[in-house]
């Protein structure tokens, strides 16, 4: 790299739940600038979650990072070309890209349901993943099990 890396911005943490995490979400969210809106259609969602949530004694903040959790993969298949032949190599994900691919896969399924508010679906995702079940966490276990299906080129790790 010719350039050095470039240092990591400081988060301001959200209004209402005074998380930084929360940020990042909604940072990912956003579209075309738009972050008030962002937030009215995460702040909905975790209202919508609160409601429809079964066990009473986690919070919908608290449901939201299990969901999270439950999506976060932990090695992902990396394309490394070795003598012509291309081969699909088994990697660990540091800690902020796994958080990164969590959120994205998480937004982006949200994005591909059939209810009709974004905060509908964003919250129908979530309560799905903390059950560890829906797309987002299908995702996880499909990059899982590529990543073991390709355990025998883990030699050629770079």
């Amino acid at each position: 790299m010719r350039k050095r890396k470039a240092k990591k911005r400081p988060l301001l943490p959200d209004p209402r739940f005074n998380d930084q995490l929360v940020t990042r979400f909604v940072n990912n969210l956003m579209w075309d600038g738009k972050k008030s809106v962002a937030f009215k259609i995460f702040y909905d969602a975790m209202d919508i979650v609160d409601s429809k949530k079964t066990d009473e004694e986690k919070t919908a903040l608290e449901l939201w990072k299990d969901a999270l959790s439950n999506v976060m993969p932990h090695v992902e298949v990396r394309s490394r070309r070795v003598g012509g032949a291309t081969f699909q190599i088994p990697m660990q994900i540091r800690p902020d890209r796994k958080v990164s691919m969590a959120m994205k896969w998480l937004i982006s399924y949200s994005r591909k349901r059939n209810e009709k508010s974004m905060a509908l679906k964003l919250a129908s995702e979530v309560l799905a993943a903390a059950k560890e079940e829906g797309a987002a966490v299908k995702k996880r276990v499909d990059t899982h099990k590529m990543a073991e299906a390709n355990k025998a080129f883990s030699h050629f790790r770079f």
